[in-house]
C-alpha cells in the first residue's frame, strides 16, 4: 500500500482516517499538526508539524488535507497551495461504501466519503469534501475547496462557486447557482440564486 500523510488531526481526520482505512489502498504513515498538538490521533502518530513538511514529503510525497472547513475554506486553500508548491501527490479518496459515477469527475485531493453519491455529468473540484450521506445529483459543478456536508442534497445542473461550504441537511432546488464562498448553514432550503459571499441561516 501506498504511504499517506494526513495533514491536519481534529474531528475531520478522524473521519477521514475511517475512510482511508476502508478504502484498503493507502497506509497512513502518521499525522502532521501544529506545534503543540497531541501525539496520538486515534492509532495515528503525530510525526511532524508543518514546519516538517518539505522533510516528510520526500520519502511520503502522497497527503491527505483533514483539515475541516466551515466557516471559511482559508485554511485548506493554504495547505493545498502548500502542498502543490512542495510537489506533494494529492489523491482522490472515495470510500467504497460511497457511489461515484465513472461519468463524474473529480479534482485532487478531494474526498467523498461513506454513504455519498456522485451522479453521472458532475464536476467536482479540487481539495472538496463531499461527506457522509450528501447527495450530489446529475450535472452538477461544484468549485475548488467546498465542503458538501452531511446529509445534504444538491440537485441537478446545480453550480456551487470555489471555497463554499454547504451545511447539513440542507436542499438545493435544481438549477440554482451559489456563488462563491457561499456559507449555507444546516438544514436550508435554497430555492433562489446565491451571490458570492452570502450567509444563509436560520431566520433569513
Amino acid at each position: 500500500m501506498k504511504s499517506l500523510l494526513l495533514i491536519g488531526g481534529g474531528g475531520h481526520c478522524h473521519s477521514c482516517i475511517d475512510v482511508v482505512e476502508a478504502t484498503e489502498i493507502y497506509q497512513i504513515r502518521g499525522v502532521i499538526q501544529p506545534k503543540g498538538s497531541s501525539n496520538l490521533v486515534l492509532d495515528y502518530p503525530v510525526i511532524g508539524y508543518d514546519d516538517d513538511l518539505p522533510q516528510l514529503l520526500e520519502t511520503s510525497k502522497t497527503a491527505l488535507i483533514t483539515v475541516g472547513q466551515i466557516k471559511t475554506s482559508a485554511t485548506r486553500v493554504r495547505l493545498f497551495r502548500l502542498l502543490k508548491q512542495l510537489g506533494a501527490e494529492l489523491p482522490v479518496i472515495i470510500s467504497p461504501k460511497a457511489y461515484c459515477s465513472k461519468h463524474s469527475v473529480i479534482g485532487d485531493g478531494s474526498i467523498i466519503m461513506h454513504g455519498a453519491t456522485v451522479n453521472a455529468g458532475t464536476q467536482i473540484g479540487n481539495n472538496c469534501i463531499v461527506n457522509s450521506q450528501a447527495l450530489v445529483e446529475h450535472d452538477v459543478e461544484i468549485g475548488d475547496h467546498c465542503h458538501i456536508s452531511t446529509g445534504a442534497l444538491v440537485n441537478g445542473n446545480v453550480t456551487i462557486g470555489k471555497g463554499s461550504f454547504v451545511g447539513s441537511g440542507t436542499v438545493i432546488k435544481e438549477g440554482i447557482k451559489v456563488g462563491e464562498n457561499v456559507i449555507i448553514g444546516a438544514g436550508q432550503l435554497v430555492l433562489q440564486n446565491l451571490p458570492d459571499g452570502t450567509l444563509v441561516k436560520h431566520g433569513e
